[in-house]
């Protein structure tokens, strides 16, 4: 059992974080529009996995990214962002198909996002990535690479060998139906996921999507009942509530300015993982989730210039 007050036992291996998943380019309108009506859009570095990747690599701790981009401008300027973070790409696949990419307004609210999807899910399982994965300590996805084969494959190939290693596995349940092919049904699939990893953070959003409405309480007990070992159940404004299945907190969010949400939730577990990492408890933990993504939240993009965990401390009270 993952206990609030206890800290997470990692393995030695060199890698703190892999994620795996999308890596893509996020093109956020300038001005906050509901309606794509603006004409001014900016390219940023995006993908939750990458974003969280270079999220804890500002915060202070090693990331490792497994995704797949193209063999274009788009990939290339990816990539070298990653480099230049001081990010081995050692798992970044070019592969021949367009970089993808999301388009989306600015917003204070949910964002509102259009997908244009190619090479992200060609990320092929190599005796490569499973060195680098069987050399980290905690694994990180989404519901992006699994929407879609071949990448579905590889990402269950993924969790099964982090189980057999004992290797701490994260998983955001952003479920969105327009990344799902056409007569799948991914609500069931994402739900049989649950049981295989350790930790889920949904927002109310991905609840109801995956199980429609209902009190956050009730929201929490179901992504228990599929075997879930800590759930963080993101309520905006109104903090999280989180629950391991014996004990249940409520937490208050620590932001007091809100520019832009993309990539607030990202933020959270970046902060959330790092401090696990640093040896802080779960419940510890969770308070650093809050504060980088109050962090976060004050400035337009996913990815931020981030200052080290210890300065976002200071920042928060902490």
């Amino acid at each position: 059992m993952l206990k609030f007050d206890e800290k997470v036992e990692f393995q030695n291996n060199r890698h703190d974080i892999l994620t795996a998943g999308e890596l893509l380019i996020d093109m956020i309108s300038s001005d906050y529009d509901g309606n794509f009506e603006s004409n001014t859009y900016h390219k940023f570095f995006g993908g939750s996995p990458s974003n969280i990747a270079m999220n804890v690599k500002k915060l202070g701790i090693h990331s490792l990214v497994a995704s797949a981009v193209g063999e274009d401008g788009l990939g290339d300027f990816l990539i070298k962002q990653l480099q230049i973070a001081n990010i081995d790409t050692c798992c970044v696949q070019q592969v021949g198909y367009s970089t993808s990419m999301v388009v989306v307004t600015k917003s204070k609210g949910t964002p509102i996002p259009i997908f244009y999807r190619h090479a992200d899910y060609h990320l092929a399982y190599t005796s490569h990535l499973e060195e680098a994965l069987l050399n980290s300590k905690i694994i990180h996805f989404s519901c992006w690479p699994i929407s879609v084969e071949p990448v579905r494959g590889t990402i269950e190939r993924i969790i099964e060998k982090a189980k057999e290693n004992n290797l701490l596995v994260g998983f955001d349940p952003n479920y969105h139906p327009m990344i799902w092919q056409r007569g799948e049904d991914g609500v069931e699939y994402v739900k049989s996921i649950i049981s295989k990893v350790d930790i889920v953070k949904p927002s109310e959003d991905d609840a109801e999507r995956l199980f429609g409405k209902d009190t956050p309480e009730k929201q929490l007990e179901k992504f228990l009942k599929l075997g879930a070992k800590l759930v963080i159940l993101t309520l905006g404004k109104d903090g999280a509530i989180v629950s391991n299945g014996t004990e249940t907190v409520k937490l208050d969010t620590l932001a007091t300015e809100v520019v832009d949400t993309t990539g607030a939730g990202d933020a959270f577990w970046s902060g959330f993982y790092t401090a696990l990492v640093k040896g802080y408890t779960i419940r510890e933990a969770l308070n650093f989730g809050f504060a980088v993504s109050a962090y976060k939240l004050r400035f337009t993009g996913a990815v931020v210039n981030l200052p080290k965990l210890e300065v976002i401390k200071e920042m928060y009270g902490l």
